[in-house]
C-alpha cells in the first residue's frame, strides 16, 4: 500500500508515525514545503526568545525518518492533486501515485485589514524561516508593535521583550483571551504581563503601518501614532485549503471531513488545522493529535473514529500557566460560579457548574489541579458539597476522581 502525506507538521508526522506502528509494510512518503524536518511549532517561541538552541528545535534526532522507513521530501511543495488518477504533482514537476492521500496542509497566518502589511519590517511567525528573519531584524530594530493580543501575540511579545526590545501589543477586544478567560482573569493576566515590561493596549484598532521602504510606526483608528520600526502580526490563522479546493474536494472554512477524517474524495483524508469536522476547525494541538491518529487508522482500513476534542487549553502565556476548559461564564438559570483569586500571587481559579455538575473552569497561575479539572469537566462531574473545597491549594482530587 502506498500512502502519501502532504505536510510535515504535527498532523502529517504523527499520522506517518502511527501508520508505521500499525503496519510495518506500508510505504509512506511525506512532502514538506519547508526545508526543515518536523519541529513543534510552540518551540519557535522559545527559539525567538533565545532560550532554545537551533539543534533543540526539532522533535526527532537525525535519521529518525530513515530508521522508521518514512521517506520525507523537504522543500518539495505539492502543486496539484489529480483524484481521478490518484496522483500528485509537485512544483518541481515530480509525480507520485497514491493508494490513499492525507492532506495535513495546516494553516497560514491571517492578515488583518491594515494598510501596509507588505512593507519590509512587517513579520508573521509561522515557520522557522519566519523566526530567523525576525531575529535578524531585531538586531538593529527594537521598537516593536505586535498586532494581536491572543496567545501567539502575547507569547511573541514576551519572547521579543527578552531581547531587550520595547514592545507594545495592540488588541482589538476589550480584554485578553476573551474565549479562554473571563474579565477578572484577563485583567489579572494583563497586569502580570505588563510587570514584565510589555505594554498592552486594549480595545484598540490599527489602521495603517506607516513608512515607505521601512516601518516607521503604526497609525491607530483614534488618530494616535505609535513609533515602531518592527511590526509582528499575530491575528490568527487561515486553514490552507487551496490544494483541496483545486482538486474539487468539499470545502467549508476548511477541508470537510467525516468521523474517519475522510474527505469528499474516498481515497483522500485530511487532519490538523486544515480539517473541518462537524462544522468546526479546532486549530489546537490536542485536536491535531487525535485527528492524525484517527486518519492513520482509517487509511489502513481500521476503525478509530474521531468524534471531537474537548476544548481544554493548557497554555503558558508569557510564562504564566493558564488552563481554560468548557464553559467559562455562568449565565442563565441553573448556573453557578465559584472563584478564588490571589492577585499578588497571580493565581485565579474558577469553576462553573450547571445544576451542580462541573461544566467549565479557569485555572491560572498554577498547574496543580489543572489536569484534574479538565477530566472532571469532560465527564460533567456532580460535585455536591465538595465544590467549596475544590479551589483550595491542598484539595485532594482523589476524593472525586
Amino acid at each position: 500500500m502506498n500512502v502519501l502525506i502532504v505536510g510535515n507538521g504535527l498532523a502529517g508526522t504523527l499520522a506517518a508515525k502511527t501508520m508505521r506502528e500499525l503496519d510495518e509494510g506500508v510505504e509512506i512518503e511525506i512532502f514538506g514545503e519547508e526545508r526543515h524536518p518536523y519541529y513543534p511549532r510552540p518551540n519557535l517561541i522559545e527559539y525567538l526568545a533565545g532560550r532554545l538552541a537551533p539543534d533543540k528545535l526539532f522533535a526527532f534526532p537525525d535519521g529518525w525518518s530513515e530508521r522508521q522507513r518514512i521517506a520525507v521530501r523537504l522543500g518539495e511543495k505539492v502543486a496539484r492533486i489529480r483524484p481521478g488518477e490518484r496522483k500528485i504533482q509537485t512544483v518541481s514537476g515530480l509525480e507520485r501515485p497514491y493508494d490513499v492521500l492525507l492532506l495535513a496542509t495546516g494553516a497560514r497566518a491571517a492578515l488583518p485589514r491594515v494598510e501596509g502589511t507588505g512593507k519590509p519590517g512587517v513579520f508573521v511567525l509561522r515557520t522557522l524561516d519566519d523566526a530567523n528573519d525576525l531575529i535578524r531584524h531585531l538586531e538593529s530594530h527594537r521598537r516593536v508593535v505586535v498586532l494581536g493580543g491572543g496567545l501567539l501575540g502575547l507569547e511573541v511579545a514576551r519572547a521579543i521583550r527578552s531581547r531587550e526590545a520595547e514592545v507594545v501589543v495592540i488588541e482589538y477586544f476589550d480584554r485578553l483571551l476573551p474565549r479562554q478567560l473571563d474579565p477578572a482573569a484577563a485583567a489579572l493576566l494583563k497586569a502580570q504581563i505588563e510587570r514584565g515590561g510589555v505594554s498592552i493596549r486594549l480595545a484598540t484598532i490599527a489602521r495603517e503601518i506607516l513608512g515607505a521602504d521601512s516601518v516607521l510606526g503604526v497609525q491607530l483608528e483614534s488618530g494616535e501614532r505609535l513609533a515602531a520600526d518592527t511590526v509582528v502580526i499575530a491575528a490568527g490563522i487561515v486553514p490552507e485549503v487551496c490544494l483541496a479546493k483545486d482538486a474539487g474536494l468539499e470545502i467549508g472554512r476548511g477541508i470537510v471531513v467525516d468521523d474517519r477524517m475522510r474527505t469528499s474524495s474516498p481515497a483522500i483524508f485530511a487532519a490538523g488545522d486544515a480539517a473541518e469536522h462537524r462544522g468546526r476547525i479546532h486549530g489546537i494541538i490536542p485536536a491535531a493529535f487525535e485527528q492524525a491518529r484517527a486518519a492513520a487508522f482509517a487509511m489502513l482500513g481500521q476503525d478509530k473514529p474521531y468524534t471531537g476534542t474537548m476544548p481544554i487549553n493548557t497554555l503558558k502565556v508569557a510564562g504564566i500557566y493558564v488552563t481554560s476548559v468548557g464553559e467559562i461564564d455562568a449565565r442563565g438559570e441553573g448556573y453557578e460560579a465559584l472563584v478564588r483569586s490571589l492577585p499578588e500571587a497571580g493565581v485565579y481559579k474558577k469553576i462553573v457548574l450547571r445544576e451542580g455538575r462541573l461544566v467549565g473552569g479557569i485555572w491560572m497561575g498554577t498547574k496543580k489541579g489543572a489536569a484534574e479539572i479538565g477530566r472532571l469537566v469532560a465527564v460533567g462531574k456532580h460535585l455536591g458539597p465538595l465544590k467549596k473545597d475544590l479551589l483550595e491549594d491542598d484539595f485532594d482530587f482523589s476524593e472525586i476522581l
